[in-house]
């Protein structure tokens, strides 16, 4: 251990990787390989790693480790905006699983391609190594080249990924729209479609997989209505096709803030969910088991997103491959569909 002076003048040793392995019970390179974030340790060994380095007070000093490494433990993230609901719990899953792998994380929002390779160009020049870019902003970044072949994860891409050291992780949208259109059709009827802002990939393939249930159960689609996310634009929405007599019987609305919406609007025309109206949404949100009634939504894992999206980008950085991934979401059946 190295020896330091505290504030109170005493000597106070500076804990050493040595002394984690000695701790933990295995080689220094083993802590080594945690410390750098290597997807090449056994998880429960790095568990007593990380318990080791708790218990000894362990702090990584960033500084020496980026002139002995050529790495500064550093990752970025490029964003669009923040102000959703799913972009601000993506940035709390990578920062909560970037801090679990010892990675700091800095955030860049961008708008369109020029502000993407802006920040593309800001983060190389801070030394980070990789990035992730999240949802709206991965198409403003199609045929844009990465500096010094920056190490790039993709969030829901809009566009085929392709090249070294880039991957994709994304949730299956068509596959939960499907699971929740066809939990609509089973009531009989058609069922109409709340979509999301042209231009979004997931807004994209939540209504491609609706009506790929609709063209299967042999249904002709309704005309698409359409929000922005928000939950005022799904109130207008539904406000202006009740107006203009749309029979809405069942209702997929691309996420739960316009679904939200939409019950206020069902309310307001004297509507009774799910009586009258079935709605289902998407995300699962944390307050839409506490709407009225309770939402039926579909089930994005934020968390494993977050995750997967850090450990693919690690696996990237340290060179040792990185394969796309998509998970599949889980539909949730509540009172909002119910009969």
């Amino acid at each position: 251990m190295r020896s330091e002076l505290g504030e109170s003048g005493r000597v106070q040793h500076r804990v050493s990787m040595a002394d984690v392995a000695a701790a933990a019970g295995v080689s220094g390179q083993t802590v080594s390989r945690v410390v750098n974030g290597s997807p090449r340790v056994d998880p429960a060994t790095r568990a007593r790693v990380e318990a080791a380095m708790a218990t000894l007070g362990y702090r990584m000093h960033r500084a020496a480790r980026a002139l002995r490494t050529g790495r500064t433990e550093t990752i970025g993230l490029l964003v669009s905006t923040l102000a959703t609901v799913g972009n601000s719990r993506m940035l709390q899953a990578i920062a909560d699983a970037a801090a679990v792998r010892g990675f700091a994380l800095t955030v860049v929002t961008v708008h369109g391609a020029e502000g993407v390779a802006d920040g593309f160009a800001r983060l190389h020049d801070q030394g980070i190594d990789g990035a992730i870019i999240l949802n709206e902003a991965t198409a403003a970044s199609e045929g844009l080249s990465r500096p010094g072949g920056l190490a790039l994860v993709v969030v829901d891409a809009s566009h085929p990924v392709t090249g070294d050291r880039v991957a994709a992780v994304q949730t299956d949208h068509a596959a939960g729209a499907r699971a929740a259109t066809d939990h609509l059709l089973a009531r009989g009827g058609t069922v109409h479609h709340l979509a999301g802002p042209v231009g979004s990939f997931a807004a994209a393939e939540r209504e491609r997989g609706w009506r790929e249930s609709l063209h299967a159960a042999g249904r002709a689609a309704p005309p698409v209505l359409r929000g922005d996310w928000s939950a005022a634009s799904g109130h207008a929405a539904l406000v202006d096709a009740l107006a203009a007599g749309e029979q809405v019987t069942a209702l997929f609305a691309a996420n739960d803030q316009m679904a939200l919406g939409a019950l206020r609007a069902l309310a307001d025309a004297g509507r009774h969910v799910p009586e009258e109206v079935a709605v289902v949404g998407f995300d699962d949100i944390a307050d839409a088991a506490q709407y009225r009634p309770p939402l039926s939504t579909v089930r994005q894992d934020f968390d494993r997103l977050g995750e997967r999206a850090v450990a693919t980008l690690a696996a990237l950085i340290a060179g040792e491959g990185g394969e796309s991934i998509l998970l599949a979401p889980q539909f949730v059946a509540r009172d909002s569909s119910a009969g």
